[in-house]
């Protein structure tokens, strides 16, 4: 069984930015070796025959092609469309104060 030292505690704890009482500490101790206890249990499970589940629901990311599209033609005919144009660009009320 895992064993787990108090100073191993309190490192977890400074690592973590934990204040943590000297009862909580020694209370820690025998959990988190439980805890390691239950981790080697699982460790020790043969699952060599068991192919690995990475998603369940069956779906796959669809992709597609990066084009480039050269909208400047449709530059003039989406600018007559916007109520306040000024220098090429778009012309909207102020925004912060």
């Amino acid at each position: 069984m895992a064993k787990i030292t108090r100073e191993q505690v309190l490192k977890l704890a400074k690592l973590a930015k934990l204040k943590l009482a000297d009862d909580e500490i020694d209370n820690l101790v025998p959990e988190l070796q439980a805890i390691l206890g239950y981790v080697e249990i699982l460790n020790s499970a043969d699952v060599g025959d068991i192919k690995p589940t990475y998603q369940v629901t069956g779906l796959k990311n669809v992709m597609r092609r990066d084009e480039v599209v050269d909208y400047s033609e449709m530059l003039a005919k989406l600018m007559s469309n916007i109520p306040s144009v000024e220098k090429g660009h778009i012309k909207v009320k102020r925004v912060l104060t």
